[in-house]
């Protein structure tokens, strides 16, 4: 039985800064990091942009921190490893070799699985769902062998893995099927969403609209993909970009897991004293926007891991508390996100024109302002959105 102070398990960014959060707090507890994939943690949200541009690929740019950081600051380090059972009552987790470890605390920073839609062939070759960098790798090495793309889905996953591939390969023909009017429909306004939707079409990306997914076709590998309005369209490599759902399987049925997510308290602990949840995992209270939230991006897990591994400590006891943001590359645009944009806005107001891919667009919910939009913005204005965000809820 191995005993430590503190097990992280998911080694991607919440788990990466849990661990840096924990060793400047405590220089000397045991802590083992456990990880399923077998790199250590890296910068996945950039895997559907610059990764799959790049013609010379430079794999450990990608990464966290060094992986030397680890061993150099005595945090046992066990990548490609899965644990298969938690036992919260024990405190005890059993790994993929059949070892287990002893804790006293614990950072659930799992993250999220892509969403598999329920039709015939989602298990054929050449249908890539986008994860991991291996997934990543695979998809670059057959996008070079292949003249037709299909991109499933008109998120942000969806949109950048379109635009990246376009860009990689010019003479590729790239198709996005999504079963909505407009791109990128979940989180902007309908005549910014309908400009976005143009500019894919104006970069040479083909726009199956309004198209839901009826299945894939081939024996081993993809050869045409079918829609429920019956066309048939053919493809030798697909995309599927649908979602996604927390990897809670580890602390299924217990009350860790529950239908959003992880529920935690402001200081990312869940009921179990001692366990807490970070990134895609977390339910957690929005201190600032209001109401319960779970974010799946990138700065958001980030955060909540420093937040998560000082709170472990004893040493530090932080309340979680960040306006939600991300950020979006497509071609050459680039869109900040900076607050909450999971409802339809009733009031746009639009600083500049999309015509000239310079504008900032503020979200209303009546009277309240709720979200705010910058198109090619500058860092400072970033911050100054941050800023104004927050005086207007009062905070």
């Amino acid at each position: 039985m191995i005993q430590r102070d503190y097990l992280i398990i998911g080694a991607g960014i919440g788990g990466a800064c849990a661990c840096e959060a924990i060793r400047k707090h405590d220089k000397r507890g045991s802590v083992t990091l456990v990880g399923a994939e077998a790199y250590a943690p890296y910068k996945r949200w950039l895997l559907s942009k610059s990764f799959l541009r790049e013609k010379t690929l430079v794999p450990r740019k990608y990464a966290e921190v060094d992986e030397r950081w680890y061993p150099a600051h005595k945090i046992d380090a066990r990548f490609n490893t899965a644990v298969t059972q938690l036992n919260i009552d024990r405190r005890v987790a059993v790994l993929g070799n059949g070892e287990s470890v002893e804790f006293n605390k614990a950072c659930l920073a799992m993250g999220s699985r892509p969403g598999r839609p329920p039709v015939a062939g989602v298990g054929l070759g050449n249908v890539i769902y986008l994860r991991s960098m291996r997934d990543a790798f695979a998809l670059r090495e057959m996008a070079e062998h292949e003249k037709n793309v299909m991109v499933v889905g008109g998120g942000l996953l969806a949109c950048e893995v379109a635009a990246s591939l376009r860009q990689m390969k010019m003479k590729m023909k790239v198709s996005v099927m999504h079963r909505h009017g407009t791109l990128l429909n979940r989180y902007l306004d309908f005549e910014t969403a309908t400009w976005v939707t143009g500019y894919f079409a104006k970069n040479g990306v083909t726009l199956l609209l309004g198209e839901s997914l009826n299945g894939f076709e081939g024996k081993t590998v993809l050869r045409n993909i079918q829609t429920k309005s019956g066309n048939r369209v053919a493809a030798g490599l697909a995309v599927v970009a649908c979602g996604g759902e927390p990897n809670l399987d580890l602390v299924r049925n217990t009350p860790l897991s529950g239908p959003h997510g992880s529920p935690v308290n402001d200081y990312l602990e869940t009921e179990e004293k001692g366990i807490y949840a970070i990134g895609d995992l977390a339910f957690y209270p929005d201190r600032l926007m209001g109401g319960m939230r779970r974010q799946t991006h990138w700065e958001n897990a980030r955060e909540q891991g420093f937040v998560a591994g000082a709170n472990m400590t004893g040493k530090k006891r932080i309340r979680y508390e960040q306006l939600p943001y991300f950020w979006t590359e497509m071609f050459d645009l680039r869109l900040d996100f900076v607050g909450d944009f999971t409802m339809q806005p009733t009031r746009v107001d639009l600083t500049g024109t999309h015509a000239k891919k310079k504008f900032t667009a503020r979200y209303y919910q009546g009277d309240r302002l709720r979200g705010i939009l910058i198109s090619a913005g500058t860092p400072k204005q970033v911050e100054s959105a941050k800023t104004e965000l927050k005086r207007a809820l009062g905070k």
